[in-house]
């Protein structure tokens, strides 16, 4: 067998969060080796639709927790890395749209009271009409109201490549992971039979972390998945619309983000309650017709006779939350070398690696010296979701 390798930090897991981590640990110069055994981003991070939230959606039922004051900052952090000027340079990655959408169609004035009144909202709301509506709603027949808000959308793909670029030489595919400890501890991992030591592991691969967690003997943390269906749907008539659409409860009816095909045309990747319970509990035929049903209402002007419809099924993993309640925020546990989280949602992949990075510094866990990085193959890049379900 070969001899045992070291590294500083060891991360399982190659979604957003994984790759945000370890490009901050190298950026602080620390040696990081990240492992997957998928595709990177292939899990959650590219079946999301890419908005960095700062909490606005989460204010149409009232004003959100304290705990959940680390939200509203996301959208800034992520404009200064997007810039080249924040704790990563991200410059370069593709901006779908600068900014989300709140529409309530009609006269329905919806949560509106309590949203513009929730301390989530700190940055400007504008309201937009005529030729600063999005290119979907400028339609005669438009009668809603639109509020810009201080979100943006990300390209989720062109996301994940970059962090790659950041990654370097970190990267490494893996198809069977064991604990490896020395008098009862857990001191690294057992990468494909090659013994590596490090002074932290990290668990970071979402719905992948039960498992890791079982091959460590481990039950705590506990997880949660909380189901959703999306829809997707592809056509010639499609423009951008990145949009919460208003309904009567305190979530968005529908929510809107689009994305390019490489085939030149626009898909539409739906979310919001159309997704959530009732939409988890149709098959995929009946979601779709709901989601055709949703359209006529509310865009009632947008040929959709020859477009192409697909579903999709995502798990949102997070940490068990009493009453599969959503999380507000980030999560880590600590157990001595073993760290083990969740950031809750792409926006706060950046709120994860403070955490991590909050409990190295606590510990004095400080760079070492490890010369000899380990060999093998590199983890292939995921694909979007709109391309394997929409060819």
């Amino acid at each position: 067998m070969s001899h045992p390798l070291s590294t500083d930090v060891l991360i399982v897991g190659g979604g957003i969060a994984g790759l945000w981590l370890n490009a901050r640990l190298r950026r602080q110069g620390f040696a990081t080796l990240l492992v997957e055994n998928a595709t990177l981003g292939g899990g959650q991070s590219l079946a999301s639709q890419g908005i960095i939230h700062g909490g606005a959606k989460y204010a149409l039922h009232g004003a959100l927790s304290g705990a959940s004051e680390a939200i509203a900052d996301m959208p800034r952090r992520w404009r200064d890395a997007l810039g080249g000027d924040g704790e990563l340079n991200l410059s370069g990655v593709r901006l779908l749209s600068d900014a989300h959408y709140l529409w309530s169609p009609g006269t329905l004035a919806g949560n509106l009271t309590s949203f513009f009144a929730s301390k989530a909202v700190r940055s400007r709301v504008d309201p937009v009409k005529g030729a600063d509506l999005p290119a979907a709603l400028q339609h005669p027949k438009f009668k809603g109201k639109v509020y810009r808000l201080d979100e943006l959308v990300l390209d989720v793909p062109s996301l994940i490549a970059r962090l790659v670029e950041l990654a370097g030489d970190s990267l490494l595919a893996a198809e069977r992971l064991e604990p490896l400890h020395e008098q009862g501890e857990l001191v690294g991992l057992r990468i494909d039979g090659r013994a590596v030591q490090a002074q932290r592991i990290v668990l970071s691969a979402g719905a992948g972390n039960a498992a890791l967690l079982s091959e460590l003997g481990l039950s705590q943390p506990a997880m949660q998945r909380r189901p959703l269906h999306m829809v997707l749907v592809k056509g010639p008539g499609l423009k951008p619309l990145y949009a919460h659409c208003l309904g009567g409860g305190p979530k968005p009816r529908v929510t809107v983000t689009s994305h390019p095909a490489a085939d030149g045309q626009w898909v539409w990747y739906l979310g919001g309650d159309l997704a959530e319970a009732a939409g988890v509990a149709r098959d995929a035929a009946a979601q779709i017709r709901a989601a055709q049903q949703e359209l006529a209402d509310l865009l009632p002007w947008i040929d959709l006779s020859t477009a192409q419809w697909a579903t999709l099924r995502v798990d949102r993993a997070e940490p068990a939350q009493s009453g599969l309640v959503r999380p507000d925020n980030a999560f880590l546990s600590e157990q001595q070398r073993l760290l083990v989280g969740w950031p809750t949602k792409l926006a706060l992949a950046p709120d994860f690696a403070d955490r991590v990075l909050a409990a190295l510094a606590r510990d004095g866990v400080q760079p070492g010296s490890h010369p000899t990085p380990l060999d093998g193959p590199r983890p292939a890049l995921g694909q979007p979701v709109w391309e394997t379900l929409l060819p």
